[in-house]
């Protein structure tokens, strides 16, 4: 490569990360400061109410905002909703990708995997709040773009163990649809319980996954 190519390059490089470095014009800190304060005054609505009772003007209400700015972003409760699962799902996967990246085996990374899922629930306050209020709105709602991109990761993932051999050439759709649909009851189980124990749940949705449910321990009658 020519000294003047390199150089041409290197300016643009340059450009480019100037231009990513660029202060946020105050149009744009408007906007996002208005979004953040609807998906907020959401969460705290949802908690309270439940989605079934919530209305769009409960959480107008909550921001402060003219209803006119709410609709400026969003045409219903339910595209708001959507915009808190896909937060949830942006906070998720790069936690799961550290997950994949640190496990040297399958299990390791499913037990990983489920353990992050859980951890998540039991210390985030908010999002416990609005699953236990609202568990069958998170089960309709599981087709925004965030959630079918953090769901595809997790098929690919299982897709290259097939393809490393560390796991049998199985359906990657059906078991990626099983782990995602066993997080989410057993999570839903775990944080109506008294005592949340991440790790146990993570432990009994592993070994379910992987060995079938007559390798799971068996209960006392203490519960233990």
């Amino acid at each position: 490569m020519t000294e003047v190519k390199e150089k041409e390059l290197s300016a643009g490089a340059a450009g480019a990360f100037a231009a990513s470095a660029k202060p946020m014009g105050k149009r744009e800190q408007t906007k996002l400061n208005n979004r953040e304060a609807i998906l907020n005054a959401a969460r705290e609505v949802f908690a309270e109410l439940g989605y079934g009772a919530t209305t769009v003007r409960d959480i107008i209400r909550k921001t402060g905002l003219a209803s006119g700015t709410f609709y400026n972003y969003y045409k219903s409760k339910e595209e708001v909703f959507e915009a808190l699962m896909d937060d949830g799902m942006r906070r998720i996967r790069p936690r799961l990708k550290a997950d994949r990246i640190r496990s040297r085996t399958f299990e390791e990374f499913i037990r990983n995997a489920f353990r992050t899922y859980f951890d998540y629930l039991a210390s985030d306050r908010m999002t416990f709040q609005i699953i236990r209020r609202n568990p069958t709105a998170l089960r309709v709602r599981m087709d925004s773009p965030e959630m079918v991109a953090g769901f595809e990761e997790i098929r690919q993932y299982i897709e290259e163990d097939i393809r490393d051999g560390n796991v049998p050439p199985v359906d990657s759709e059906y078991l990626m649809a099983a782990v995602v649909g066993i997080a989410m009851e057993i999570g839903d189980r775990m944080i109506m319980r008294g005592e949340i124990d991440p790790k146990t749940a993570a432990d009994f949705a592993t070994t379910l996954v992987l060995h079938g449910f007559h390798a799971l321990p068996v209960k006392t009658e203490a519960g233990s």
